[in-house]
């Protein structure tokens, strides 16, 4: 279960209406679990009031879910993106807080969870996916106890102090607790978790188990699993650990090895001037991807002469996203001013300081752009994961290049010879920038076959199996608890260190 469904609507040439594979990080790991399960994906189209039936795409059950414009305003432009993206992560921008968008927040995840429990068969496995959706556990676990149910949340969660500021927080962390297996990116976002849990509810967390006691409505539906109810209430244990997330890295250097696109490669090296060293940021136009620091900072190192525009251009990729937000149409307006001072301070007739681009491109070309770059840059203030990071590394076959990888990206927890830099640092951005265009081949391939081990190694169906083994084993079970643990426990050093 998503908010979006692994296809987008299409015309075909003959003009006939068809659905192809959509872009994302999300149906990119996802995409080859489903087809190897014959699973059926519940989720929006993306289009207002499309009410369709359930068909089949590429060996995917597809389940459609429909939204109206209201829907969409206030469920999905309102709360996901204007309540919870801004408070997880780390509120960049200012959270809003209505209760209009709250309200349908709850009738949108019941609609998704009404359409899950009708199509499940017995027993069932259900993988929730993301902040869209994070009472569809619990209202799932209500109408379905048989099912099995596993929730992944592809963003970071919070530490208590910014968390405590929703005005639904309890609600949220009640819905979390409905899945038996809760997944987070970091192992610090599922301490943030585990810390909500004993602050607003009181339960006992200990490591990833939690133990969440049953109401008289769950304990009916339960008594199958367990052998006798006595006085002391039974609990039931949800595990609540990282699972980091990745991508399909043998796919990804596969089409990097096609002559065909590293052809590409070289013509878009040409088409920028042959410079000596390309730079390439490559994300979603979203405040949290550090865009701005990034331009600021190449812009400075222009300005102070440690680069030249003759021997250095940067490359940017914005894809659009969520341009009906406010916030989504000022920050295009700001980073899109940024770009023009730049280019117009420092471009010459035959070369560009900066080629921005507001696209999303299909993967063959996003492969030769990653081929084409001799510096990658992730400089995210705060991101769950930050796939891009790993599909540069998986498509340089070569052992060539660099990463230059934000801390506040999880995959800084993983890629531990990339450049990490502290975005917010401008001096010290510009630094790594300049120790990246000087780094010597010996140290960029040393550094660059740590990242490719790690990364494919740790592939997206790695990260499935694992998340699914977790989900399947029984340490997810109910129990009682002993008579001498406390059911109200409070860390004290939770008091001020959140």
């Amino acid at each position: 279960m998503a908010n979006r469904l692994p296809v987008d609507r299409i015309t075909t040439p003959e003009g006939e209406p068809s659905f192809r594979t959509s872009p994302g990080g999300l149906v990119t790991a996802l995409e080859p679990v489903m087809r190897a399960a014959d699973g059926a994906w519940v989720g929006w189209t993306g289009s207002v009031d499309d009410h369709l039936e359930p068909f089949e795409h590429d060996g995917i059950h597809i389940i459609p879910v429909a939204l109206s414009a209201d829907d969409v305003e206030l469920y999905y432009e309102g709360f996901s993106n204007d309540t919870l993206w801004p408070l997880y992560h780390d509120v960049i921008a200012p959270p809003a807080y209505h209760r209009e968008w709250w309200e349908r927040y709850v009738a949108v995840n019941r609609r998704f969870a009404e359409r899950a429990a009708e199509i499940a068969a017995e027993d069932a496995t259900v993988w929730v996916q993301d902040y869209q959706l994070q009472l569809v556990p619990r209202m799932l676990r209500q109408a379905r106890p048989d099912l099995t149910i596993g929730f992944f949340n592809h963003i970071p969660f919070p530490a208590y102090g910014i968390f405590s500021q929703l005005p639904w927080r309890t609600q949220i962390v009640e819905g979390l607790l409905g899945a038996d297996v809760i997944g987070f990116q970091r192992t610090a976002d599922a301490g943030n978790f585990s810390r909500a849990v004993r602050r607003l509810l009181g339960y006992q967390a200990k490591g990833s188990v939690i133990d969440v006691p049953l109401d008289d409505s769950e304990l009916a539906s339960a008594k199958h699993r367990i052998s006798a109810v006595r006085p002391n209430k039974p609990v039931r244990t949800v595990v609540a650990r990282a699972f980091p997330i990745s991508i399909d890295a043998e796919s990804y250097e596969d089409l990097a090895r096609r002559p065909d696109i590293q052809a590409r490669a070289k013509e878009i090296r040409e088409g920028l001037g042959n410079p000596d060293v390309v730079m390439l940021g490559v994300d979603r136009l979203d405040y949290t991807k550090g865009i701005g620091h990034r331009l600021k900072a190449f812009g400075e190192l222009l300005a102070d002469g440690a680069v030249d525009v003759e021997d250095v251009t940067l490359v940017q990729v914005a894809s659009p996203s969520r341009e009906r937000v406010r916030t989504y149409q000022r920050l295009r307006d700001e980073i899109e001013l940024q770009v023009g001072r730049i280019n117009g301070d420092y471009s010459t007739l035959s070369h560009t300081a900066i080629s921005y681009l507001h696209h999303g491109y299909p993967r063959e070309e996003m492969v030769a752009l990653y081929l084409a770059a001799d510096v990658m840059l992730v400089t995210a203030l705060r991101d769950g994961m930050n796939l891009v990071a790993k599909e540069y590394v998986a498509c340089r076959f070569d052992n060539d290049g660099v990463l230059v990888l934000s801390e506040f990206a999880g995959a800084a927890d993983e890629l531990k010879t990339a450049l990490r830099v502290n975005p917010h640092d401008i001096e010290g951005l510009k630094e790594a920038m300049l120790t990246a265009m000087r780094m010597p081949r010996a140290e960029r391939s040393r550094r660059m076959r740590a990242m490719r081990k790690r990364v494919t190694e740790n592939d997206v169906e790695r990260w499935s199996s694992e998340f699914l083994a977790a989900l399947a084993a029984p340490s997810t079970s109910l129990a009682l608890p002993a008579a001498n643990e406390a059911t109200d426990p409070t860390d004290p050093s939770e008091e001020a260190g959140s």
